[in-house]
């Protein structure tokens, strides 16, 4: 019989590595696992900078989420001295009766949220080197920025492990039971036991969960970084970062840092993956021709020229909207999967929840509207 715990958890990316923390600064025996080391480019946590918003675009009732993820992002911060979000601001541009723009004012009203409405010629005069079609709304979210990505997760590991979470490093799961009122997990390794098993394996949540069949799929997606021809979109002359919804899709990016340039990616489109999941991004040159086509259309005085790309990978469900639930004939594993793009933003505050849910504790935000519950042949 292998080592016990009281929580195991698998995956520690974004919502795992949280979930740990989570875990094991309530004195819970926790052990994490991840087949790579973490944070590493392989999944969907990576890339330096990740967009975080409060006035959801996508459902008003990811608000009460995003308030919770800000405070703890802020106390992680405060606990460790390191500088996580940064607050820019964020530019939404879009038609008025397209999705985004009404979706963000409805969230707004709802949860009476700071919202600054201008016109493109407006937008234009404070922001000089944006573009788009006259008629557009152009929204300023100022409680908005960005989190760097590879270190939210490090540092969270970092806390885990300080407060006594052990952490099993480039160890594959190979297979997971719900045994009574336990858990075992085999590894390549070793087999563990515990009460309780969180399940936050990213883009492999399909194999982890495989006898389930939850209605997810894998879309491999792009990042690219470029320079500007001025330096009209650097972070440290007031450049926030944007989201646009346009006829091509919806694009987003963040302001010139020094160094790195400035990441621009299409949100829309993206080749399904068949699992296995091997962390692989061929080149896509038609990606690639899109972003471009969306620099020279609304930030005209972007290089053309692409300095670097990566490869990442959304995790879609049906509706876009993330999985968080414990499973209906294993109530002692919680799943938190399918985050569909726009979820590293919430992932303090999934994996406190995953951390409550494992150890028999309500959640302290409402999740109903993520449960299992709303694909058929779940329950």
């Amino acid at each position: 019989m292998g080592a016990t715990f009281d929580t195991i958890v698998i995956g520690l990316g974004g919502v795992g590595s949280a979930a740990a923390y989570a875990l094991a600064s309530q004195n819970v025996r926790t052990l994490g696992i991840d087949q790579f080391t973490p944070p590493h480019s392989r999944g969907s946590s990576h890339g330096e900078t990740r967009i975080i918003r409060k006035a959801y675009f996508e459902h008003p009732n990811y608000v009460p989420l995003l308030l919770r993820a800000y405070e703890l992002w802020s106390q992680l911060e405060l606990l460790t001295e390191q500088k996580l979000f940064h607050r820019t601001g964020l530019l939404e541009v879009g038609p008025s009766d397209g999705i985004v723009v009404p979706g963000v004012l409805r969230s707004a009203a709802m949860h009476g949220l700071d919202v600054e409405t201008m016109s493109m010629s407006e937008a234009q005069r404070r922001f000089p080197g944006i573009d788009g079609a006259p008629t557009w709304s152009v929204l300023l979210e100022n409680d908005a920025g960005y989190l760097k990505v590879e270190e939210c997760v490090s540092t969270y590991l970092q806390q885990a492990r300080m407060l006594g979470a052990e952490l099993k490093i480039d160890e594959v799961v190979v297979d997971w039971q719900s045994q009574g009122e336990g858990v075992v997990v085999r590894t390549n390794k070793d087999e563990y036991h515990a009460r309780s098993l969180v399940i936050a394996a990213g883009p492999w949540a399909s194999q982890a969960l495989a006898r389930y069949r939850l209605p997810l799929r894998v879309v491999r997606k792009y990042q690219y970084w470029f320079r500007g021809r001025t330096p009209c979109y650097r972070h440290d002359l007031g450049f926030p970062c944007y989201f646009y919804e346009t006829p091509q899709g919806y694009f987003y990016g963040f302001p010139e840092l020094d160094g790195s340039g400035m990441k621009v990616a299409r949100h829309s489109g993206g080749g399904v993956v068949q699992p296995p999941i091997d962390g692989q991004h061929p080149m896509d040159a038609q990606d690639l021709m899109l972003v471009e086509s969306f620099l020279e259309r609304h930030l005209p005085q972007m290089n053309p020229d692409c300095l670097q790309s990566k490869g990442c990978y959304y995790t879609m469900t049906p509706d876009e909207n993330f999985i968080v639930d414990q499973l209906p004939d294993a109530p002692n594993v919680t799943v938190v999967a399918g985050l569909s793009g726009h979820g590293f933003k919430f992932t303090s505050v999934l994996g406190e929840i995953a951390a409550c849910l494992s150890t028999g504790r309500n959640s302290p935000c409402p999740i109903d509207f993520l449960s299992l519950d709303r694909f058929e042949g779940t329950r």
